[in-house]
């Protein structure tokens, strides 16, 4: 029999043990074989030795990753308590280049998941990286940290942000204003990114010289696009001729990553997603790499997950429904809105 009170310093407690102890209580579903008890500033462990040591070892590092990062998602307390991982080591050793960037105020941009770690990793080993999975697990802001990081260390020249000026749910036409002023809302999601990561007067500087530009996909036709880390985001909603289109824009030295949700797709019925399309018959094409994010990689809040979550177990509910009463599987349209085929 064992027993450890570690005293916490320096943290918020409420931030460290999250409301009605969400957090605290999945420390005690990792280790159900001991007796986990917070009382103010102490934390008792008592149980069986191994266990009560691997526990003092996540909660530490849970302590670590609040000191460091200011605060602590619940989402990265639920991977750490993975059994035998240690998925957030990158976080606790900056040495090993884990931090993707420093942003505005000091801040330090990092990843953030699992699947965020393998999108940096496949990204330095290829020029071309597919990063598809739902809303909210970081696919752009981790694109664009990237873009970021490789203009800061003159890897490239200038960065490239563009997306297809597809409509969800509403007309673009009835939008006010010109034609830019139709279009930005579009490509807002690339500037809130880059707010982040360079300051205000610089982006300036950058936007007009074109060494950041943001443009909507059809503004990529019939240019050479050399130098540069380009991003293509949303392109679930591009069809086959323009993701063939975008892909070879790319010149001898560019890097590009393309994002998507296949499970929010706004092309109209009937119309096959160029991303899928492009997924199936690159993939195995050396120089290009496919990662997949799910939603155990959402970064967003705590409710993403579970609304995510709630959809899809939604529409297997109704397919198997139709299945039931039709006796056979039901048509969909060719490009499904299935994030798996």
């Amino acid at each position: 029999m064992s027993e450890i009170i570690l005293t916490i310093e320096d943290v918020d407690p409420v931030e460290l043990y999250g409301e009605n102890d969400v957090k605290l209580n999945l420390l005690r579903r990792a280790f159900p074989d001991i007796s986990i008890t917070a009382r103010g500033s102490n934390l008792k462990l008592s149980g069986e030795k191994k266990f009560t040591q691997s526990a003092k070892g996540k909660f530490e590092q849970m302590v670590r990753l609040l000191k460091e990062r200011k605060n602590l998602p619940i989402q990265m307390v639920e991977e750490l308590m993975l059994e035998g991982n240690n998925p957030f080591q990158a976080h606790l050793n900056d040495a090993a280049g884990k931090v993707l960037v420093h942003g505005n105020d000091g801040k330090v941009i990092r990843v953030k998941t699992l699947n965020q770690r393998k999108l940096v990793e496949a990204s330095e080993r290829n020029d071309v990286v597919f990063a598809v999975g739902p809303a909210g697990t970081g696919k752009t802001y981790t694109a664009v940290a990237l873009a970021v990081r490789a203009l800061k260390n003159r890897v490239v020249k200038k960065i490239i942000l563009t997306r297809p000026a597809v409509e969800a749910g509403e007309s673009l036409g009835y939008l006010p204003g010109d034609l830019k002023e139709k279009i930005d809302p579009y490509l807002r999601p690339l500037y809130d990114a880059l707010d982040d990561m360079i300051p205000a007067d610089k982006l300036k500087y950058f936007m007009e010289t074109r060494v950041i530009e943001i443009a909507p996909l059809a503004y990529m036709r019939g240019r050479t696009l050399d130098n540069a880390f380009i991003i293509l985001d949303e392109a679930q909603n591009t069809s086959s001729l323009q993701i063939k289109m975008f892909l070879t824009r790319l010149g001898p030295t560019a890097k590009a990553i393309i994002t998507g949700d296949l499970t929010q797709i706004d092309l109209p019925m009937n119309t096959r997603s160029g991303l899928r399309k492009a997924i199936d018959i690159l993939r195995d094409i050396e120089g290009i790499d496919v990662i997949r994010l799910t939603v155990d990689d959402v970064v967003r809040h705590r409710l993403v997950k579970e609304v995510i979550k709630a959809f899809e177990r939604d529409g297997v509910q109704q397919r198997q429904q139709w299945e039931e009463s039709h006796g056979r599987i039901p048509f969909r349209r060719p490009e499904s809105n299935d994030e798996e085929e």
